[in-house]
């Protein structure tokens, strides 16, 4: 029954704290608020980050409140996960905030693939879809630097597929299971 309950609290917590880092995200590119991506992502994630907003209002270039929200929203998740499945009442802090945080960038490599693989099916299948634009906007700064090394190959780019492979790696290295002592 446990293993019943983790699963529905790491969905609800992975989502709700990817969420929260596409808002901030596409807050630093500068996405159109009206776009279905932001205001899908705005209504998902307002409760949590308006009242956040008071506290730190959103800059220029970064929205803190966004990035604050996925944090404790990751804190909370990691401690769930040590109460729910490790049946320990009171979890080490610093074992919390070190999954936390192993979480948050994991679940961000998730989203950039996620969102590459995106952006490579509608190059294909239909570039001028409507959320094309904004799924362009979100990869370019991931694949910019990659188009300029890695050439066109018979008129196919295959930078996604090399910042696929180098996420993939990236995983590997970023994974609970290979941090000892992490889960004590």
């Amino acid at each position: 029954m446990s293993r019943i309950l983790w699963l529905l609290i790491e969905t609800l917590g992975s989502l709700l704290a990817v969420a929260c880092l596409l808002r901030a995200y596409a807050h630093r590119v500068h996405l159109n608020p009206r776009n279905p991506i932001s205001q899908f992502v705005s209504a998902l994630t307002d409760w949590l980050v308006q009242p956040l907003r008071k506290l730190i209002p959103p800059g220029r270039t970064m929205d803190w409140a966004s990035v604050l929200a996925a944090v404790l929203v990751a804190t909370l998740t990691a401690l769930l996960f040590f109460v729910v499945l490790g049946g320990v009442s009171v979890p080490n802090p610093g074992s919390v905030l070190m999954l936390a945080a192993i979480w948050l960038v994991r679940w961000t490599v998730w989203l950039v693939i996620g969102l590459v693989i995106i952006q490579a099916i509608l190059s294909w299948v239909n570039p001028y879809a409507p959320l094309a634009p904004a799924i362009q906007q979100l990869t370019q700064p991931f694949l910019a630097p990659i188009r300029r090394i890695v050439p066109l190959i018979g008129g196919v780019d295959l930078s996604p597929l090399v910042l696929i492979i180098l996420l993939q790696v990236l995983l590997m290295v970023v994974d609970p299971a290979t941090l000892p002592g992490l889960l004590r």
